[in-house]
């Protein structure tokens, strides 16, 4: 198909290299070559980063996680506010090495204590593990607010794509099982739907970053085989799209762009949240695919990227430290 991408956009698709997701060891391999390659933020001023394993869930191994704190930030209270954030990957690849610089960016800019997720991934481990690693840090991170410099009361969770999905899980979960308090979700351009049946999924086969045929793969291997993938028996734990109330939610900042097999799943998400009583701001981006925000030089995705931190720092109340 032919896309109206941005016009600064557009001379970047050419020298986007699809990852071989048909392969994930080959994927995964290639995913650590242009990570090696990403530019690194710098930060206006010292952001202390440590890593540390955290108590996984019952019967599972620790989780490590990367930590992030802002040096010198102005508290307000009790502590800083506080954000748990897990990667993207499609359930499938992914670390904290791939997001090293964008959550650089939060600790700097929010002035927030960022909390990253090393979750285990599909197919080695399905569904349900990374979501229970994932909600084993949060609660690890809201038991230890006080250590981290956390404000327990500004606790928020967030992630983008595959993280996106899970933290929109485990924000479902945490309400499920009464765990700690959060303040909002931060949901980037979410993976929801294991079903496939939207308009963007069903248009989008060949976009760049990512599209249908990708999704089909990532989507099978978090859910243990190919045909469990759009059954009857998928919990919304792991498809949250499939969650019958939305009630009671944390608010919820939702970003989605124009030209990506998932932006029907997040809008349609987000207007059942408005639907349920939950406050929710909805960004699309035109002329993006998924993965533009992390473009340089470009108008939109420094739009995006500004929309974000803005979104953050509005939900979560801290001041901006620019």
């Amino acid at each position: 198909m032919s896309y109206a991408f941005d016009p600064e956009l557009a001379p970047w698709v050419p020298m986007i290299n699809d990852l071989p997701f048909t392969d994930i060891a080959a994927a995964r391999a290639a995913e650590k070559v242009m990570t090696a390659n990403l530019p690194v933020y710098e930060p206006a001023r010292p952001v202390d980063v440590r890593s540390a394993l955290v108590p996984g869930p019952e019967g599972a191994s620790q989780v490590p996680v990367r930590i992030y704190t802002p040096v010198g930030a102005e508290a307000a209270g009790s502590g800083l506010p506080g954000l748990v954030y897990l990667h993207g990957g499609g359930y499938v690849l992914g670390s904290p090495d791939f997001c090293h610089s964008d959550l650089l960016r939060i600790a700097d800019q929010v002035g927030a204590v960022v909390v990253s997720v090393d979750y285990r991934l599909a197919p080695e481990h399905p569904f349900p593990a990374g979501l229970e690693d994932s909600y084993a840090a949060l609660v690890w991170a809201a038991g230890h607010a006080a250590e981290l410099g956390i404000d327990p009361a500004r606790l928020a969770i967030g992630g983008d794509s595959a993280g996106g999905g899970l933290a929109t899980a485990v924000a479902l979960l945490t309400r499920a099982r009464g765990g700690p308090a959060l303040r909002m979700q931060y949901l980037g351009v979410p993976m929801l739907d294991d079903r496939l049946e939207t308009p963007s999924m069903r248009a989008f086969t060949d976009t760049p970053v990512w599209n249908r045929p990708i999704a089909e793969i990532c989507w099978s291997h978090y859910l243990g085989g190919e045909g469990r993938r759009g059954g009857p028996d998928v919990p919304a734990y792991a498809a949250p799209a499939r969650a019958a109330d939305l009630s009671g939610l944390p608010p919820a900042f939702v970003y989605v762009c124009e030209f990506d097999p998932l932006r029907d799943e997040g809008m349609s998400y987000a207007q059942r949240l408005v639907q349920a009583g939950v406050t929710t701001e909805l960004h699309l981006y035109p002329g993006t695919f998924h993965g533009s925000v992390g473009l340089p030089g470009t108008a939109i995705s420094q739009a995006m990227v500004s929309d974000v931190l803005d979104g953050l720092r509005r939900g979560l109340r801290a001041r901006s430290t620019r």
